[in-house]
């Protein structure tokens, strides 16, 4: 049976590791053959939980899996000797002994691994694949995320998420998608696919779906690797790819004054800011800066920009909420959806006008299955001294959240009634 400490380190490398070693598998192998990589990967990782619960930990074991990986991929080579069904860039090499494992120990080197994660990000966001599709496929293949975790940031269930990833896999083998970063004109439009699925996992991380951990901040760190790598490259290094990373950066940076000691909410109006990291916050400015030029606006931006008033505030009082009541109006129209329309009026109430946004929550449709759209709704109410409605908001939101802490919140707000 394996360890406490191994069981989080093979879950922690699962996390930072398997997107790695696939990308590269697939592009060694063909993406066609997507599901052999991802059982490579899979069998590789079983045999680290195996052989480190009865042998100590290696001083390396990111290295220690990828030396594993490469002797399991070459293994494969030589077995199936399907060299017609690899991709023909490395076919030649692969078919013969003097060249078979020095291409696979090439495709291993730090800056291979970097273009093999941003070809595989661009493939899962191919337009032949549908957009619910991508963002699946990405968050399970790159981000190494399980179809339970990837069907509650959906709001649906694992068996939906199942058929669409099988979806996606069935487009690359019949559309012979490739592991290619696109060019020109196409190129846009599949890189706000593929920040999309970059928020989604951030957003996962952030304020996670399962039941006793809120903050999952491996999923946070992951999501800002892969953003960062995308910054990093000409030709995806776009305003809206920087604002994304600030937004990532201005979250990120209060992590640690989000709970207590006791592993309890604490909400943003009772956060001590000196615990707030104040070097992920001047990132934050430094990428929203950079994100100006050329100029574009983008919900990012946007987003990036509400963060970074939080992050320049003293004190919860003394936040600019008019300020970012306007931003959340220029937000809704470039995303007109219900959780805009929350969080916009929420501002408002913070902003001084509580009976407006509460009537303005009120006639927001969409969010009846949304634990925080309750949870609001009776902070506005007591603040109101509707306590009475207060109580049954907040016994709504208890009702409709899966999250211990949330529950314990719920429960504290309703004792406050």
């Amino acid at each position: 049976m394996l360890s406490g400490n191994i069981q989080e380190l093979t879950d922690h490398l699962f996390r930072q590791e398997s997107g790695k070693m696939i990308s590269v598998l697939s592009r060694l192998l063909g993406l066609q053959n997507l599901e052999t990589a991802q059982d490579i990967v899979q069998d590789t990782l079983l045999q680290a939980m195996t052989a480190w619960s009865y042998n100590k930990i290696p001083d390396n074991p990111a290295g220690w899996l990828h030396r594993v990986a490469k002797n399991k991929a070459i293994d494969y080579i030589r077995r199936e000797k399907r060299f017609r069904d690899i991709t023909p860039q490395y076919a030649y090499l692969l078919e013969s002994e003097w060249t078979l494992s020095s291409t696979v120990q090439q495709l291993f080197l730090e800056n291979e691994i970097s273009d093999s994660q941003l070809r595989m990000i661009f493939a899962c966001c191919h337009p032949s694949i549908q957009a619910e599709s991508q963002v699946a496929l990405t968050l399970k293949t790159l981000c190494g995320l399980s179809t339970g975790e990837i069907s509650r940031a959906f709001l649906t269930t694992e068996d939906t998420i199942a058929k669409r990833i099988y979806r996606a896999k069935e487009k690359i083998k019949t559309e012979n998608i490739q592991l290619d970063v696109p060019a020109g004109n196409e190129l846009p439009a599949r890189l706000d696919a593929v920040l999309k699925t970059l928020y989604l996992l951030f957003n996962e991380g952030y304020n996670s779906s399962h039941p006793e951990q809120l903050i999952r901040e491996d999923l946070c760190h992951e999501a800002m690797r892969l953003c960062m790598l995308l910054t990093t490259q000409t030709a995806t290094a776009f305003p809206r790819t920087k604002a994304l990373l600030s937004l990532m950066c201005f979250q990120s940076s209060r992590l640690g004054a989000r709970l207590d000691d006791k592993g309890n909410i604490i909400l943003l109006k009772y956060q001590d800011r000196s615990k707030w990291y104040r070097p992920l916050i001047q990132k934050g400015f430094d990428y929203l800066d950079t994100s100006t030029e050329p100029f574009e606006i983008s919900v990012y931006q946007l987003e990036a920009a509400i963060a970074s008033l939080h992050a320049a505030s003293p004190s919860f009082e003394a936040t600019d909420w008019k300020r970012i009541h306007y931003l959340y109006e220029l937000l809704y129209q470039l995303q007109p959806n219900p959780v805009v329309a929350m969080n916009k009026a929420i501002a408002a109430a913070c902003a001084g006008s509580k009976e407006e946004a509460y009537i303005e929550m009120l006639q927001i449709k969409g969010l009846e299955g949304h634990h925080l759209y309750y949870a609001s709704l009776g902070e506005i109410s007591l603040e109101l001294e509707k306590k009475d409605q207060a109580k049954e908001y907040f016994e709504k939101a208890y009702q409709l959240t899966h999250s211990t802490t949330e529950k314990q919140l719920m429960l504290k707000k309703m004792g406050s009634c």
